[in-house]
């Protein structure tokens, strides 16, 4: 009798992983309509990488111009719903920094960033350049500097610490120091 009812709270436990696993929420195509959740910008106007957040009980995702600011709105504790899944382009299979890719989404916490790099983000702030390979993160580090973090290694001040941006005499955006936008 003990052994049936230990059988049956495995089977239990186990049916119970399952259903988590089926509720994640698909990654959705990146589209002319997608705007950012901070910005309202329509993200296709951005060079590098995107971010999507699904929240449970919600239908539709959240966009962010920038990884770093999904990232941020992981970490931060306002979120009016739980956080179902966050995905990330994958910027080794982007076509370019300028064309991040509307469909190659890769889940957030299974990524490797690229974090310091010389480039800026969509928004002109230092980014999170997520890869699924990481000889790709590697190659890009290269030729970009920075170095390589998985998501729990990023620390809380590179994602929710200010940036400070300037304008030039004419009003142009100046990335901040060391950065170029690509």
């Amino acid at each position: 009798m003990t052994r049936l009812i230990a059988l049956a709270l495995v089977a239990l436990m186990l049916s119970g992983c399952k259903e988590e696993l089926a509720e994640r929420p698909s990654p959705v195509t990146m589209t002319a309509e997608a705007v950012g959740h901070y910005c309202q910008m329509d993200l296709l106007e951005h060079p590098g990488p995107k971010a999507q957040v699904h929240l449970s009980g919600l239908p539709d995702p959240l966009f962010f111009s920038q990884v770093r600011d999904a990232i941020a709105y992981q970490r931060m504790p306002e979120q009016s719903h739980a956080i179902a899944a966050i995905y990330v382009s994958d910027m080794g299979a982007a076509p370019s920094w300028e064309a991040p890719g509307a469909d190659n989404w890769i889940a957030a916490e299974t990524a490797v960033y690229v974090v310091g790099a010389t480039v800026a983000g969509g928004m002109g702030a230092p980014e999170l350049i997520p890869f699924a390979d990481r000889t790709a993160a590697e190659d890009f580090v290269a030729r970009n500097g920075g170095e390589i973090l998985s998501l729990l290694s990023v620390p809380d001040e590179t994602v929710l610490a200010p940036v400070e941006f300037r304008l030039d005499d004419e009003g142009n955006f100046i990335p901040p120091e060391g950065a170029a936008i690509d």
